[in-house]
């Protein structure tokens, strides 16, 4: 096989999961009021059916790494799908809201092993000239997730039946497994570390506890002291687990990794950056709807300009790497985010929907190129022997950062509502939550700014790095 389709088909096959996983989450809060009109529950009460979801995440992400190492990164990729799909269908058949809580928890064990497995198969299956063109194949059909999700949640619901909702997982899960199969081989380490079982139990709890906590932020579901508890012992675990890391040979993460500049400025400034895209999917869709009053097709059509100006950027992300260079792009590039995602801020009722689109689509370009650069360069110096690690620990911090990011968007959007003493939220209560999410990603400047110039030079210019060689 060719180097061109090996790129291309491999991270194909790894999209099937990651399109399979955000659609599932767009999918379902469309489908919540259904839900809780058939198990007579409030609908705040269903939000406990999305946060278990996060909490399974925060319990076996650390641990996906040593799986892949210990296991073989195509058996846990396929287990884990597997895994999904059998909380799909236990969704798909609860009959009360505590197994649906239940069935989410396995969805996000499922969901834990999944992408960030599917990474360390792209890397060590990948050569590093092509890595950046494979990370761009990944994202391109996983685009679609979010702006598929809606309309077809939606359609499913008044339908057939919420229930279909779960069960539409199953087709694309066994494909996904099928193609797995055949095309992907097995890789595991020849000496696969033991298992630092002591610092997986202590940062499960921690990133459970942070996230369950940043998750029930703004909703009626627990005391705010309970919510503050639970931050906090997050917090308090996470110091722990640092202290313990530094007295284990092998760490589940491994924070000495962090001394590689450019996964620490993959980690760290891609952590502000993903805290301020994390809020868009759930800003915009509700100044859209509820600030302008447009209805959900509408609203829909918009946000989905975003993955067209995504696509666009596929074909530019490896010409601009060789023309400037990652630090170069990664620091311009955050600047453009910044005012793009900051200009949402400006819409109004009367703004035309061609100039939402446009808007909306460089909002798409801008991130995407982001996301390929960082997801790439994280790779850059790591030795194949500790991609599993790296990529634990990176996803760790990653989900953490996604789940910040609609939490901190929540809380000045509320805070921006009582100071204009609004019972309801308006238009005018919108523009500065979105000016807070592009400073976040205005701050990562800094931090990529202390990559080496040369940093993926490898990655950036694999043809000028393969004639030296």
């Amino acid at each position: 096989m060719t180097v061109f389709p090996r790129a291309f088909l491999i991270p194909l096959i790894i999209s099937c999961a990651l399109f399979m996983e955000n659609m599932d989450a767009t999918v379902i809060t469309t489908a919540l009021p259904a839900l809780a009109h058939d198990f007579g529950r409030d609908p705040v009460s269903l939000k406990l059916a999305l946060i278990s979801y996060v909490v399974g995440l925060g319990v076996f992400i650390p641990i996906c790494g040593w799986m892949a190492d210990r296991y073989g990164s195509r058996t846990v990729f396929t287990s884990a799908i597997a895994v999904f799909l059998t909380g799909s269908m236990l969704c798909g058949v609860s009959q009360s809201l505590g197994v649906l809580v239940l069935a989410r928890f396995v969805q996000g064990v499922g969901g834990a092993m999944m992408v960030p497995v599917g990474r360390i198969i792209i890397f060590r299956a990948v050569p590093r000239s092509q890595l950046v063109r494979a990370i761009g194949y990944l994202t391109v059909p996983a685009l679609f997730g979010p702006v598929l999700g809606p309309p077809i949640g939606g359609l499913i619901t008044s339908t057939v039946g919420w229930r279909w909702v779960f069960f539409i997982n199953v087709p694309i899960g066994l494909f996904g497994i099928a193609l797995a199969r055949r095309h992907i081989a097995e890789v595991r380490e020849a000496r696969a570390p033991r298992l630092d079982l002591g610092g997986f139990m202590i940062s499960a709890a921690g990133a459970a506890s942070l996230m369950l906590g940043l998750g029930l932020i703004g909703e009626a579901l627990a005391p705010v002291s309970v919510i503050a508890l639970l931050c906090l012992s997050g917090v308090v675990a996470g110091h722990v687990y640092l202290r313990h890391a530094r007295h284990i040979e092998e760490p589940i993460l491994d924070p000495r990794l962090l001394e590689i500049a450019t996964l620490r400025a993959s980690v760290f400034g891609g952590s502000l950056f993903r805290i301020g895209l994390g809020a868009i999917p759930f800003l915009l869709p509700l100044m859209l709807q509820e600030g302008f009053g447009m209805s959900p097709l509408r609203s829909g059509a918009i946000t989905s300009a975003s993955a067209l100006g995504s696509l666009f950027m596929k074909g530019a992300t490896q010409r601009l790497l060789r023309l400037f260079g990652f630090r170069r792009v990664l620091m311009i590039n955050a600047l453009l985010v910044a005012l793009a995602l900051a200009s949402y801020g400006l819409f109004t009722p009367d703004t035309p929907i061609t100039l939402l689109f446009a808007v909306v689509a460089m909002g798409g370009f801008f991130p995407s190129l982001q996301f390929t650069c960082l997801n790439s360069i994280a790779y850059a110096d790591i030795k194949p022997a500790d991609a599993g690690r790296a990529t634990s620990l990176a996803s760790t911090v990653q989900q953490l950062s996604l789940g910040l990011g609609v939490t901190v968007s929540g809380v000045v959007l509320q805070m921006t509502q009582a100071l204009h003493h609004h019972a309801h939220i308006e238009a005018g209560d919108f523009w500065p939550a979105f000016v807070v999410v592009g400073l976040f990603s205005l701050a990562s400047i800094p931090l990529t700014a202390q990559l080496p110039r040369n940093a993926g030079h490898e990655l950036a210019r694999p043809h000028t790095s393969v004639a030296r060689a």
